[in-house]
């Protein structure tokens, strides 16, 4: 049988999300906004799912005067982003787990 793939990650946003996520450690909203493509709206929803989920932190200060709102990665979120790519792998190589 395959492995149930993760709901949260499965949504395209959120997988891009945490792409970045994985590979920078921790990026700005607004990097994050360019990379994606996404609008601001749609963006903070998935981010705050992604937050929810305990797969990133949020954190939000001000710089010059200036919100701005950065995202990391948690432990929690790597080892679940892993495990999802690893459950990707099984159906492209059709592993059954």
């Amino acid at each position: 049988m395959f492995k149930d793939l993760n709901p949260i990650l499965h949504s395209q946003l959120r997988l891009a999300v945490m792409s970045l996520l994985i590979s920078v450690k921790e990026a700005e909203f607004t990097f994050i906004k360019e990379k994606t493509n996404a609008t601001a709206g749609n963006l903070s929803v998935q981010i705050q799912k992604l937050k929810e989920a305990g797969y990133i932190e949020v954190v939000k200060q001000f710089r010059d005067n200036y919100p701005q709102t950065l995202c990391h990665i948690t432990p929690a979120g790597i080892a679940a982003f892993e495990e999802y790519v690893a459950s990707l792998q099984g159906y492209l190589g059709g592993r059954n787990e």
